[in-house]
């Protein structure tokens, strides 16, 4: 199942409306794709309203407003050493704010203070349930799903101050979707980012250091997590840097492609 939260276009009865839906449809052909509206939010027994669109009548947005963002560093070897680094003894784990979420197709504001910003394409996980202290045989239970991301980053700030929460948690540095994908196996897919159409990254989930159920088990072990909580699960080797007019899409095989440009923060 594909869960997305969109809102309805101008010229509709509900315009302007917020919803989550169920998108039915071949991805392949983007004129095939409808959203099935539902009634409250996705966790537990979500229902139908009976109302639906056809997706290019609706706008994509981001597929979850978590509490919070918990990331993973350095969770690919080839990553780590492309930028001089060791692979640490445990996951390295950092926040990113809730303000810093946008939806597919909005655009990534460039930070007036850096003047190297990276992509980073990553593997999202979407938590389904309040949680801590999750078993590695009961980690299932707890995810509602995955989605696309790109942890953007001031390279040049990270390196410059030593810790993250500016380099990684600027307005608009957590591009998510385009939709929640709820049956999927995350063992073996390929991550792939272009810029531009060029090829920049490529990689497979199967190349994590650890795996989407040892972090769950991990980051648990110290804090709640609530549902829609996302846990973003590290980048493959390849980062790189985005100008202002830049198109920028992460890709990963079973869910899909978000797209993001980049704009000069007004």
């Amino acid at each position: 199942m594909r869960i997305a939260r969109f809102s309805v276009r101008e010229g509709s009865p509900a315009a302007g409306s917020v919803s989550f839906g169920v998108v039915e449809g071949d991805p392949a052909r983007p004129e095939s794709l409808v959203v099935h509206a539902l009634a409250g939010h996705p966790f537990g027994q979500p229902q139908p309203t009976g109302e639906s669109y056809r997706l290019q009548d609706v706008r994509l947005l981001s597929p979850m407003l978590p509490n919070k963002i918990v990331a993973v560093g350095r969770n690919y070897a080839a990553h780590a050493a492309e930028l001089g680094n060791d692979v640490p003894d445990v996951p390295l784990t950092f926040f990113k704010p809730s303000t810093a979420v946008i939806g597919p197709t909005e655009s990534i504001a460039y930070p007036p203070f850096s003047s190297d910003v990276h992509h980073e394409a990553e593997l999202a996980v979407v938590i389904g349930r309040m949680c801590r202290e999750v078993p590695l045989d009961r980690v299932s239970e707890v995810i509602l799903g995955y989605t696309c991301a790109n942890d953007v980053t001031a390279r040049d700030v990270q390196q410059r101050e030593g810790q993250w929460a500016r380099a990684k948690g600027f307005d608009t540095a957590c591009p998510l979707g385009p939709w929640i994908e709820t049956d999927l196996d995350p063992a073996d897919l390929a991550v792939t980012c272009t810029v531009n159409g060029e090829l920049r990254q490529t990689g497979r989930t199967s190349l994590m250091i650890r795996s989407v159920a040892e972090l769950i088990v991990h980051v648990s072990e110290a804090m709640t997590l609530l549902p829609g909580d996302v846990i973003l699960t590290g980048t493959p080797a390849g980062v790189g840097p985005l100008n202002v007019g830049d198109e920028v899409a992460v890709s990963i095989e079973g869910i899909g492609t978000l797209t993001n440009k980049v704009i000069k923060r007004g």
